[in-house]
């Protein structure tokens, strides 16, 4: 029976918003993270069967099928072809997704999965600039009435529903940059990181941010709200690749099995409230591998707000010590199509350096959709 292994992740540090990063044009930056992929796998690129690529704003510089121009800028042989994928946040993580499946399915044997943002060059948005209600169209409208589907106040939503007061969204903000500054003194993330000139670390992680700092700032999308920038993912740049395949190719490549691509399952939710799909997908994915939560070791849920991870918690009840145990977007940075793959390559350096067998990741996405992907590490 074929399966879907992952034998290498990479992934480049994650830029501030017009930072280190921010002159590095998109299709570089992925060609930077698919050349450290080859090289550090030690395979020659023609073994490779299709590159899959989450980008969500692709328009501008983000067009024209970013995957088939880092391939190309890559210098890898030109009878490689790629792929550009929207699930919006997830968009990376569902490359995952499609890959494993390729690979297990017989349509391929060795696929990469990754993706990027650049959001100084292609600001978020971008894609969507024509006028307002222009990418969702009448019937939308008549479904759902005249709403922004904005996820700053799906958000506070679920900071509503959840009772979840600022002091818990900030003191959350402030763990999440404590567990990353300790992560990257530590040299964490060393192994997963494939430095660019001049920026060999992530630069959104804040050591010196403060409970009193964070109190400070103004709510961000409603006058008496509780969601700020503080305790809101950070708008960044960054690209990350995984290399995935078969047990079988592996072995014929003389790679290592890293993790298995254990269960990968997408749900739908209530598009207006948008944040809340994580806890569902959580579940669906634990049913279908036949596990309980506490068969997991580690928990990703990504940051892209405070509340979206405490109301995860709040519905499934998993204790904050297994969850994001490096920090998460909120001190990382979340560069929209590259964070799938970003945290993917996270928990599966993280699951090795540990000896744990399980983790699990999810992550919310525009639409009311979110991704859940459990890997079983082999590396044990």
């Amino acid at each position: 029976m074929r399966d879907a292994v992952i034998v290498q992740a990479v992934r480049t540090p994650v830029g501030r918003r017009n930072g280190g990063l921010a002159e590095v044009h998109p299709v570089d930056l992925s060609a930077h993270v698919l050349g450290a992929l080859a090289d550090r796998a030690g395979i020659d690129p023609t073994v490779v069967d299709d590159v899959l690529w989450g980008v969500v704003g692709q328009v501008g510089e983000q067009a024209a099928n970013v995957a088939r121009s880092a391939v190309l800028a890559a210098g890898w042989p030109e009878q490689v072809p790629g792929s550009t994928i929207d699930r919006q946040c997830g968009s990376s993580q569902q490359a995952l997704h499609f890959a494993a499946a390729a690979v297990i399915s017989g349509q391929a044997d060795v696929v990469v999965a990754g993706g990027a943002e650049s959001m100084s060059r292609v600001p978020m948005g971008s894609a969507r600039r024509n006028g307002p209600g222009v990418p969702f169209g009448p019937l939308m409208a008549e479904r759902y009435g005249d709403h922004e589907f904005n996820q700053g106040l799906a958000a506070e939503l679920l900071a509503q529903r959840h009772d979840l007061s600022r002091t818990w969204l900030d003191d959350y903000s402030l763990t999440s940059h404590q567990r990353a500054a300790r992560a990257r003194e530590a040299g964490a993330f060393d192994a997963e990181i494939a430095p660019l000139p001049g920026v060999a670390q992530d630069e959104g992680i804040r050591p010196d941010s403060s409970a009193e700092g964070l109190a400070g700032l103004r709510a961000a999308f409603t006058t008496d709200g509780v969601v700020t920038a503080g305790n809101s993912s950070q708008i960044s740049d960054g690209a990350a690749a995984l290399l995935v395949t078969t047990s079988e190719r592996a072995h014929e490549l003389g790679l290592t099995p890293w993790a298995r691509v254990h269960t990968a399952v997408a749900v739908g939710e209530d598009p207006i409230a948008m944040l809340a799909a994580p806890a569902p997908a959580t579940a669906r994915a634990l049913e279908r591998a036949g596990l309980t939560a506490d068969d997991i070791d580690t928990f990703e849920v990504n940051e892209a707000f405070a509340s979206v991870v405490g109301a995860w918690l709040a519905t499934t009840g998993v204790s904050t010590d297994r969850v994001n145990p490096l920090g998460g977007a909120i001190a990382l940075g979340h560069p929209l199509g590259g964070s799938g793959a970003r945290i993917a390559t996270t928990l599966v350096h993280h699951l090795h350096a540990q000896g744990q067998r399980y983790g699990l990741q999810v992550m919310c996405e525009a639409g009311g959709m979110a991704n859940a992907t459990i890997f079983e590490n082999l590396r044990r």
